[in-house]
């Protein structure tokens, strides 16, 4: 089984998304199960339909999912768990108040040194635990820091090894009785057998602590990692949600379409690809974790711009037509003429909308593009663009750049562009509304 784990507390971002393509092509692999979970613990930072939001951004990348279920559901079962360590004098109540705990931090921070939980709780027995909940006084529950080093098998980063010391004893539940985030995470993975965890390397301080956690609590199932490297800006710099090009949202808005983001994510710090151009199914063929390198990555949005060109080429004509309300092959067709100018569905909508805008006749060529369209609104259909033009040529009396210069803006709005012989044959059939 594996899983995404997005939180509904922002937009999606391309890391994001980079997870969840990875996570389920590796599932479609292995042929296990892919599953969602909606990590809404943090009620704080929730933001009111970012769910929603989450879940139609994979149905629009096509990424189905065997389940969905929000981590607060689960609420129960994190407390239950973490009495059970305390009761198996694996974890202790902490009375240590807010303002003591930062203080040490800020003394640790003065000394440049990392900050470690002083044990001044770690002896109180579990019989404290009814006493505490009885009077009111408010206290956490800490897991007792491992004794043995910790070991992580990563398939991108190799084993990275953690020091006793390094994982701490940390708090699993709050004084709310609300789970933190690495106990809500180990005990839902652990809950649903995870058996392989993809997820960003910022996550890299969080896995031995949830691996403590999950051998705390008896898992014996095997657990392996892969870490992907963060995606730097032009600045080199961690994307950030500072940077547009972190959004999936602000992508779809520029006319990116999936398979040309999917494409691009794949291909990121991935140099043993077949081809470059490929769709996310051809990927399971060839697809393999152990060959994206450890290096960060830098987003190019240059490169995705070309990618995205060459998957709107591919794009089936009448499918594209309805990107800009049509439903026509002809206009699928007279789009991609446009693929030598334009990147995006967005670009391309602004040539199709120029075509169908009214005309300006009050620029240099206005006089002739009247001649034209009053010629144009009396012709018949001409299947053949020399038909048309041997026939606008006789009737206005225009030759060569005082014809198809006027020409060319009346029907595209504007004065460069395909040539014209090849846009005719594709836009023939909404002649009468074009040149008007």
């Amino acid at each position: 089984m594996l899983r995404f784990a997005p939180s509904p507390t922002g937009d999606m971002h391309i890391g994001n998304l980079r997870v969840a393509i990875l996570n389920y092509l590796v599932a479609q692999q292995q042929a296990k199960s892919f599953l969602v979970r909606i990590e809404d613990t943090d009620t704080k930072r929730n933001i009111e339909g970012k769910d929603t939001e989450i879940m139609q951004i994979l149905e629009k990348f096509a990424l189905p999912h065997a389940s969905v279920f929000h981590q607060s559901e689960h609420l129960h079962m994190h407390q239950t768990l973490a009495i059970k360590l305390l009761e198996e004098d694996k974890a202790f109540v902490c009375t240590c108040s807010a303002e003591a705990l930062d203080a040490q931090k800020a003394q640790a921070k003065a000394h440049k040194v990392a900050y470690r939980y002083s044990g001044r709780c770690h002896d109180t027995p579990k019989s404290a635990h009814a006493t505490l909940k009885a009077s009111g006084i408010p206290f956490v529950i800490r897991i007792k820091k491992p004794i043995e080093s910790i070991v992580n098998h990563d398939h991108i980063k190799g084993d990275i090894r953690t020091a006793p010391h390094e994982v701490d004893s940390f708090v699993i539940l709050r004084t709310d009785g609300s789970p933190t985030y690495n106990f809500a995470c180990a005990c839902d993975d652990m809950l649903s057998g995870i058996s392989l965890i993809i997820r960003g390397e910022d996550h890299l301080s969080n896995t031995p602590r949830q691996i403590h956690i999950k051998t705390a609590l008896g898992y014996e199932q095997e657990t392996s990692y892969a870490h992907l490297p963060i995606i730097l800006n032009t600045l080199g710099k961690k994307l950030s949600k500072r940077d547009d090009a972190s959004s999936v949202q602000w992508l779809f808005e520029e006319g990116f379409v999936p398979d040309a983001i999917i494409n691009y994510l794949l291909l990121l710090g991935n140099s043993k690809v077949p081809k470059e151009i490929f769709t996310l199914p051809e990927s399971l063929a060839w697809f393999n974790l152990q060959s994206i390198s450890k290096s960060s990555a830098q987003f190019d949005i240059k490169k995705l711009r070309f990618i995205n060109r060459e998957h709107l080429k591919m794009m089936d004509d009448k499918a594209l037509s309805t990107l800009f309300g049509f439903a026509d092959v002809h206009i699928g067709k007279l789009a991609k003429l446009y693929l030598e100018e334009a990147s995006t569905t967005k670009e391309l909508s602004d040539k199709i909308q120029a075509i169908f805008t009214p005309k300006d006749f009050e620029g240099e060529w206005g006089v002739q593009m009247r001649i034209l369209e009053t010629l144009i609104q009396e012709a018949p259909m001409f299947a053949d663009f020399k038909d048309f033009t041997s026939y606008l040529t006789e009737g206005s009396k225009l030759q060569e750049k005082q014809l198809f210069k006027p020409l060319r803006v009346l029907l595209t709005g504007a004065d460069h562009g395909p040539e014209i012989s090849e846009i005719y044959p594709l836009m023939k059939a909404y002649l009468l509304e074009v040149a008007s």
